[in-house]
């Protein structure tokens, strides 16, 4: 098992190869979107290097939950509702999303995501 620092190494260098970025702008506070630009295609690449940095195998949408996102059942008004926040955290254990639960606005949930999280995901993951 990788140590917690081994993991955000390999982490760092798989979004500093995915998104063109320095090393030193991947910090674990960093978010994908708005602190490294990721965009939606990016996140195809930044999966697949995840995967082969770490020998896992990381399912469709567990990750981004997307499906959750785009879902008239979860999203009323541009806004993820009580039953789409619950699915968030029980698809997404790994993220922090205290920061979400306020606006609930589809459109910020990119902003979300850090580094950290990735970490984390990866983490329980090997």
């Amino acid at each position: 098992m990788p140590t917690s620092e081994e993991i955000f190494e390999k982490v760092q260098e798989a979004l500093v190869d995915a998104l063109g970025v320095d090393d030193d702008e991947v910090t674990p506070e960093a978010t994908l979107v708005g602190d490294l630009g990721a965009e939606s295609i990016d996140f195809l690449d930044i999966v697949f290097r995840l995967e082969k940095a770490f020998d896992i195998k990381i399912p469709r949408d567990e990750l981004f939950p997307e499906d959750i996102l785009t879902s008239a059942e979860y999203v009323q008004d541009g806004k993820v509702t009580d039953e789409g926040l619950a699915k968030l955290k029980e698809r997404m254990p790994f993220a922090d999303l205290s920061g979400f639960e306020e606006s609930r606005a589809v459109q910020d949930f990119g902003q979300l995501l850090t580094v950290k999280d990735m970490c984390n995901y990866v983490a329980s993951k090997v």
